[in-house]
C-alpha cells in the first residue's frame, strides 16, 4: 500500500464491517494509506472506523473521488460488492481483497 501511495495512486475501501477494521488496525492502516471506507448504512456514515480513525462516508463518495484501489473489507461477499460497484471499471478502478489472500480483481 505505502508504494501505491507513493505512486500517487488513489486508495479507499468498501464496508465499515467489524472484521474490516480489525484486519486494518492489526496490519497498522491509517487514513493516510487508505482515505476513506463507503458504506451503505447512514448510520455509520459521518463517523470514523475505532482506531485507524478513517471516516466512514456514503457509497456515492466512490464515484466522486474515482479511487485506484477499492479494497473490500467484507471479502465474504466480494461477489456481491464487485457486482454492485461494477462502475469502478468504467475508470480503471481496481477491487482489492486481502483475505484468505492478497488478490486484485
Amino acid at each position: 500500500m505505502i508504494d501505491v501511495k507513493r505512486k500517487g495512486k488513489k486508495v479507499c475501501a468498501y464496508g465499515a464491517a467489524a472484521k474490516g477494521n480489525t484486519l486494518l488496525n492489526f496490519a497498522g492502516i491509517k487514513p493516510d494509506l487508505i482515505c476513506f471506507v463507503a458504506d451503505k448504512n447512514p448510520a455509520k456514515q459521518g463517523k470514523y472506523l475505532p482506531g485507524s480513525h478513517i471516516p466512514i462516508v456514503a457509497l456515492e463518495r466512490i464515484a466522486y473521488e474515482k479511487p485506484d484501489y477499492i479494497i473490500i473489507l467484507p471479502w465474504n461477499l466480494k461477489e456481491e460488492i464487485t457486482r454492485d460497484l461494477e462502475f469502478v471499471r468504467q475508470w480503471g478502478g481496481k477491487f482489492v481483497v486481502a483475505v484468505p489472500e492478497f488478490s486484485l480483481i
